[in-house]
């Protein structure tokens, strides 16, 4: 898959998407492309390819699914926090709210859109987020205080919650059926590093095998979908 750049207009704001899937984005493309103070500069599915297309054309903010080609968003918010902090950025995905909100925030996003949203909210999302500010859809924040309202004492092992963001990013690779030594080879991590943390897993959903921890990480996948 290509990344493609695209004609500026510099009486707009520059958005680059970044999403896995070239339906999306074309849809992201045309709701965007209605707005008179916008404009899509580049666009792509992979980590890599997206932070070059950030250092080639500098855009005032990207939108980022959770879910690329390479890795996943939450490693590239982070790449991109670091290396253009001026750069806002608004992921826009179809998980899980309550779990991955607050945690592509913690990252350095500046807000969170569910896909099912994008039609009717993304272009005040992207121009709250471009103001300054964070943006939250209406589901997002109603979730978070409902969590909050409801919040109970942890219970050792029972809670993705519990995960720290690099043992997530390894329960979701292993839910996408990639085996340690992919794992590894993709977070850039030792094998022994990746057990290390498979086993952390293990403990912390109070799971007992490696074929359990499989069938809970693809059917959690799968919920996320």
């Amino acid at each position: 898959m290509r990344s493609r750049r695209w004609q500026l207009n510099a009486r707009k704001r520059t958005v680059l998407i970044v999403d896995d899937h070239p339906l999306v984005r074309e849809g992201l493309k045309g709701v965007i492309g209605e707005a008179a103070d916008l404009t899509v500069c580049g666009e792509t599915g992979k980590i890599r390819e997206a932070q070059d297309l950030a250092r080639e054309l500098n855009p005032d903010i990207a939108i980022i699914d959770l879910s690329l080609e390479d890795g996943n968003g939450l490693e590239l918010i982070r790449r991109l926090k670091s290396r253009y902090p001026e750069l806002r950025m608004l992921v826009c995905s179809m998980r899980d709210e309550s779990l991955f909100a607050e945690r592509a925030i913690n990252s350095g996003a500046h807000g969170y859109i569910n896909k099912h949203e994008v039609a009717g909210h993304v272009i005040d999302a992207l121009r709250q987020v471009l103001a300054g500010k964070i943006y939250l859809s209406p589901d997002v924040v109603e979730r978070i205080i409902t969590g909050f309202a409801h919040q109970k004492q942890p219970t050792a092992g029972s809670s993705i919650d519990e995960l720290s963001n690099r043992e997530l990013e390894v329960f979701w690779l292993i839910g996408q059926g990639r085996s340690t030594t992919e794992i590894a080879k993709q977070l850039n991590l030792s094998v022994k590093t990746v057990e290390t943390h498979r086993e952390k897993i293990k403990r912390k959903l109070g799971l007992t095998s490696a074929g359990q921890l499989m069938r809970h990480a693809v059917q959690w996948d799968l919920e996320q979908r």
